[in-house]
């Protein structure tokens, strides 16, 4: 199917726009953009640099996608930014480029929802299946693994990470890292316990959840030191793959985590 521009659109010579994409009315698309089949640009959204965007992705008007990143030491460098597929940016998301030094890509994942003024920074790292909800900001190199939910209007300090099936409450200021599988708020995020609504409704067993649980209390509530509650989760709670992937989350941490 033949690709949609509306007659308003400004599109680069050396854009590469794939087959069945949607322009809207005053789009703007600069050179070095990609965009996949599907995809569907409402209005007045600007997309520019080395951008690629995968397939059947939806951008609401005034979405700035691939700017420079908000970065003093960025000079112009060619750094880049890859969408997956599936996504949903709703009105004035922005989504930055990298900067310059490691790998030089912001990546988002597929299946993401992002809501209204939610803000992306240069280098960051989203999965899959993630919702931000309205504001929610995350800064440079942040790391955000799958099924998360963060609130509206948190804010994610730069180099944290947020752990799978995470939540975020708004209002939020994420300074550590945050583990897999537990909820977080507060001006300065601590732990409330695990996401066990969450874990539920992605289908989690009743004994994963529980060793979840158990596991939080273990880390976080007994006292005890970090190495030595490593060490009796993983005697526990070796049959779990979730566990583990927590325990690993934990063992990489360079910001401390959120307690």
């Amino acid at each position: 199917m033949k690709s949609t521009i509306h007659k308003t659109a400004i599109i680069d010579s050396k854009a590469k726009i794939d087959l069945d994409v949607e322009i809207g009315p005053y789009c703007i698309v600069k050179k070095g953009v990609q965009i996949s089949k599907g995809t569907k640009l409402l209005s007045h959204v600007v997309i520019e640099g080395n951008t690629v965007i995968s397939e059947n992705c939806t951008f609401f008007p005034f979405s700035s996608i691939g700017l420079p990143p908000q970065d003093l030491k960025y000079r112009g460098e060619p750094t880049k930014l890859i969408i997956g597929n599936d996504n949903v940016m709703r009105e004035y998301v922005t989504i930055h480029r990298a900067s310059v030094g490691g790998d030089e890509t912001t990546v988002v994942g597929s299946n993401n929802y992002f809501m209204a003024y939610v803000h992306i920074a240069h280098n960051c790292r989203v999965g899959n299946h993630n919702i931000l909800a309205n504001a929610a900001t995350l800064a440079g190199h942040v790391v955000v693994e799958d099924f998360t939910i963060i609130g509206g209007l948190a804010a994610v300090h730069q180099f944290t990470r947020i752990g799978r099936y995470a939540m975020i409450g708004g209002l939020s200021g994420v300074v550590q890292d945050v583990p897999p599988y537990m909820v977080a708020a507060g001006s300065r995020a601590k732990l409330f316990g695990p996401n066990t609504i969450g874990l539920k409704r992605h289908g989690f067993s009743d004994r994963a959840i529980t060793a979840v649980k158990k596991t939080y209390k273990i880390l976080f509530r007994e006292k005890r030191s970090l190495k030595d509650a490593i060490r009796k989760v993983r005697e526990d709670f070796a049959e779990f793959p979730e566990i583990g992937h927590l325990i690993e989350f934990i063992e990489k941490n360079k910001r401390g985590i959120c307690r």
